[in-house]
């Protein structure tokens, strides 16, 4: 590029001498080589970065976000060192302050009963294992190369040296296991106060969210103690079954789905639903470090090096405010699990695994995602009962969070009823007589779920999410080839599109419609196909199936891992094999019990639809052996069933 634009200059600069029409020509040919250079060159560059991220829908946000508006100027009142130290000393109170809180309201909670492990003791993790170079590379290309200004080089560049690193890697990681140490600079974190909108007084501190950031060399330590404690959790079955946080082959769509399922089934029944999402202050960062490591040495039968690695990862780690190129002074975190580490969603977890025991104790079903807890139950409308257990349960969940330093956000608390409207409208009466006021709809792990279960709400979020997304992507297309832009439209649309889909199953078609129009849009957009043009050709070219059909997909997916052991337990449990009384050479083993139900909402539930739609597939693709050829033919059927 330096080289075209060193020719173009000087051609101009002999046109203007000349003012000959030969040089102007000239000039013209050298200007038109430099535009289609930098036009290609600018191709290359976000190719890259799109290539790189493509699974990282935040920086790929970002990159359209800097091409599409201007850029947010930090507030010139906050660079200042003094700044900082204001942010740094504001965050440590407001934690201090809540734990203060939290003090006080444990002397006026009854003292709950010693609950006692459920593994078995004789299973125990004493050392890890010791790691070889190629599972440090294979490491290293997991994590996302975020960097933060503690890094001494970029991660994306270390990310394509570290072959020939990986050794000296190896002897660091091996000799903090060996050892039992963490070393201190890795236990620095660098915060940046982010602003929690944009519309809000930058100049309260009370607007402001800390955001951590964790040198690269401490996510990788991370994600190797990650991998051989979660194998471990695994194995033993240490693990909430109803836990479904950062756990593999967990999400919260699966989550969402076995709480939907189980609503669906109670309506079906003619009883109501009751579902409570409880809210903590600041749950990560109040965690207290005596208690987790106790739980981590009896809940989860740490010992040995392993348990004083993980006293050492807790103690003497520190943190500073950055804001442009000031800092301020570094202070102690005395408690809480490192946000923005690898390993702290874990810990969480597993701080977390007495509330579990609470909950099922009190006989109330339940689903948790890292501090995210629903709990829920069904009931007949004229029987109060269970409602009387359910309000027990919340003044021992409260208890018990008070003595384990977490503070339940009773504002923030979430009720909503489901069933009958006549019948949860008398139940909801009852709920609010005892200060528990239940809404029409509420926000469950980033889904609108509505008293009806129409998730109209969640569909109109989705289309006005994906349409401005769209308008972005339309207006930054010029700058890319077409290739990229559909990575950005698998990114920022499709993946809204799929995201929690699975829950959408017996929906009207009215609803399906208004996400296949945003599809539909932008197939369009990436084709640069005329509205006036049919649209099934184009979604056939693209290779796209249509809304319903991966709905179906999702659904049939999750079938398929559950019932091969790739599923959350709780999902396996609800798709129960079919047993006939007398086998028969040509009769289909792969088959799924289908539920007897008596209304829309049981066709819904997925343990019904899912039954139907696995049970209607050719035996051959039921019982292939490999999930990606499952995918693929699946795949296949839907698309010649789509457009042949």
């Amino acid at each position: 590029m330096q080289n075209l634009k060193s020719d173009c200059r000087r051609a101009e600069r002999k046109w203007r001498s000349t003012k000959l029409q030969i040089h102007l020509e000239l000039y013209k040919i050298s200007l038109r080589k430099f535009n289609d250079g930098l036009f290609k060159a600018r191709q290359q560059y976000f190719s890259e970065i799109i290539a790189k991220n493509v699974n990282n829908s935040r920086t790929l946000f970002s990159v359209i976000e800097k091409l599409t508006t201007p850029p947010d100027q930090i507030a010139p009142e906050l660079l200042s060192a003094g700044k900082c130290n204001e942010f740094a000393v504001y965050f440590n109170e407001k934690i201090q302050s809540i734990r203060s809180n939290i003090r006080t309201n444990q002397q006026n909670h009854k003292k709950l009963e010693q609950l006692q492990p459920l593994r078995d003791e004789s299973t125990t993790m004493l050392e890890f294992i010791t790691v070889n170079p190629k599972t440090i590379e294979e490491t290293v290309q997991q994590l996302n190369p975020s960097t933060c200004c503690l890094d001494t080089i970029p991660s994306n560049f270390f990310k394509t040296v570290v072959k020939s690193i990986v050794t000296d890697l190896c002897q660091i990681i091996n000799c903090s296991f060996q050892s039992g140490t963490v070393p201190k600079s890795l236990k620095v974190a660098a915060v940046k106060p982010l602003l929690k909108k944009r519309t809000l007084d930058a100049s309260i501190l009370a607007n402001y969210r800390p955001i951590s950031n964790l040198p690269f060399m401490a996510k990788i330590i991370e994600k190797v103690v990650f991998n051989q404690l979660s194998q471990f959790l695994t194995f033993n079955k240490i693990f909430d079954k109803f836990q479904s946080g950062f756990r593999s082959h967990h999400s919260t769509e699966t989550a969402l789905i076995k709480v939907i399922n189980d609503i669906r089934l109670n309506t079906d029944s003619g009883k109501v639903s009751v579902l409570i999402l409880l809210d903590l202050s600041a749950a990560f960062d109040t965690v207290d470090h005596t208690i987790l490591l106790h739980r981590l040495q009896t809940w989860v039968g740490l010992n040995g090096k392993v348990m004083q690695w993980f006293k050492s990862y807790l103690e003497e780690r520190s943190y500073f405010v950055s804001i442009g190129n000031f800092e301020s002074d570094r202070l102690p975190m005395s408690c809480g699990v490192p946000q923005g580490s690898v390993l702290g969603p874990l810990l969480f977890n597993l701080y977390m695994l007495p509330l579990g025991q609470i909950l099922q104790n009190c006989k109330v079903d339940y689903q948790s995602y890292a501090d995210d807890t629903q709990l829920y139950l069904s009931l007949n409308p004229d029987d109060h009962g269970p409602i009387e257990v359910l309000c027990d349960c919340l003044e021992k969940v409260n208890c018990w969070m008070s003595e384990n330093f977490l503070q339940l956000n009773h504002d923030k608390t979430e009720v909503i009823v489901f069933g009958n409207k006549e019948k949860r409208t008398a139940v909801s009466n009852y709920l609010e007589s005892g200060s528990l006021k239940a809404k029409d709809q509420v926000k469950n792990l980033g889904v609108l779920i509505d008293s009806d279960l129409t998730f109209s709400s969640q569909i109109k979020s989705i289309t006005k999410t994906a349409f401005y997304h769209l308008k972005n992507i339309s207006r930054v297309k010029g700058l890319m080839a077409q290739k990229d832009q559909e990575k950005l439209v698998h990114a920022f649309i499709s993946s809204r599109l799929d995201y929690c889909n699975g829950l959408l199953t017996g929906i009207p078609q009215k609803s399906i419609k208004q996400l296949q129009l945003v599809q539909n849009a932008a197939a369009r957009v990436l084709t640069r196909t005329k509205r006036s043009e049919h649209i099934t050709p184009v979604l056939k070219s693209l290779h796209w199936l249509p809304v319903s059909l991966r709905i179906d997909f999702k659904v049939l997916l999750l079938v398929y891992k559950s019932v091969n052991g790739f599923g959350p337990e709780y999902i396996s449990d609800m798709l129960v094999r079919y047993e006939p009384s007398r086998s028969l050479r040509s009769m289909d083993t792969d088959q799924i019990v289908e539920p007897r139900v008596h209304s829309k909402h049981g066709d819904a539930a997925f343990s019904c639809y899912a039954a139907k739609k696995w049970n209607k597939l050719p035996a051959e693709l039921k019982s292939v052996s490999n999930v990606n050829i499952f995918k693929s033919k699946l795949k296949a059927l839907f698309f010649s069933t789509a457009y042949d």
